[in-house]
């Protein structure tokens, strides 16, 4: 059975001092680093792209769809996984193979990314700097939302076009916990998850700016051609050149730079 972290409680899994560590997930890479640990780590995922450290470690593939021999060649003691990484005989798999695998919650909510860090700190015995961490990043989120901007408020779309064809965000995403965070309007949050979205459809949900991804951009083109795009270029967002643009695990990942992510998003959203 699967060490999972989550509300219920802590899996026992441990890592001691020196202990080889692998991250499946990019998030999850994030929150090792950020409580000090990044030399532990041996191997990593596609999805692990920062801090740029992590991007020179071993990769075992993606981590929804990783590779079992790629993880066994590199000897871990422990591997934390985000939820979603998998599939899951994959993982349970590592288990056999006498590997310590710890599970972590991936919700897009302060609440699972406290859970997230403390369930990272007690596997790399780093509860004090967990604690401290997850309090921190607590404090300064309820800052930031405390004091939006003042064209926070705007009717928002998430838009991504990196595989050729546009999709937007509706409810129970990272991307529409991120607008509300930042206190701006989902206009798409009526569909739920991740949707193919028409050109028309864009359109008529006429928002009056557009967050989208770095990687969708340079699909694009550049950001010309994202902003030209087929009902895109109909909205009331391209027309004023509201669009915000944003690194991928940045805005998504809902980790330790949380706070800067919506910082940035905030800032974008705030400009004429």
């Amino acid at each position: 059975m699967l060490a999972v972290l989550l509300a219920g409680g802590v899996g026992a899994a441990t890592a001691a001092p020196g202990a080889r560590v692998v991250s499946l997930g990019g998030g999850v890479t994030e929150i090792v680093h950020a409580l000090g640990a990044g030399s532990l780590l041996v191997g990593t995922d596609r999805s692990s792209v920062y801090p740029e450290s992590a991007r020179q470690l071993p990769q075992v593939g993606y981590y929804r769809s990783f590779s079992v021999e790629g993880v066994a060649s590199l000897r871990p003691d422990l591997v934390l996984a985000s939820d979603q990484a998998g599939p899951r005989e994959s993982l349970q798999q590592l288990q056999r193979l006498g590997m310590r695998v710890v599970v972590l919650p991936s919700a897009p909510t302060l609440d699972a990314l406290a859970q997230r860090v403390m369930g990272v700190a007690v596997a790399l015995q780093r509860e004090a700097a967990g604690r401290a961490l997850a309090e921190d990043l607590r404090q300064q989120v309820a800052r930031l939302r405390a004091t939006p901007p003042p064209r926070a408020a705007l009717r928002v779309l998430l838009l991504s076009s990196h595989t050729g064809r546009l999709q937007a965000a509706g409810s129970g995403t990272a991307a529409d916990a991120m607008l509300r965070l930042a206190g701006a309007e989902n206009v798409f949050a009526a569909q739920h998850s991740y949707k193919p979205v028409a050109p028309e459809a864009v359109a008529a949900l006429r928002p009056e700016a557009i967050v989208t991804t770095a990687s969708s951009v340079a699909a694009a083109g550049g950001l010309e051609g994202f902003a030209s795009q087929p009902g895109v270029a109909l909205t009331p967002a391209a027309r004023a050149r509201r669009i915000v643009v944003m690194d991928e695990l940045l805005l998504l990942g809902f980790g330790p730079r949380l706070p800067q992510a919506l910082r940035q998003l905030q800032a974008g959203l705030a400009q004429p």
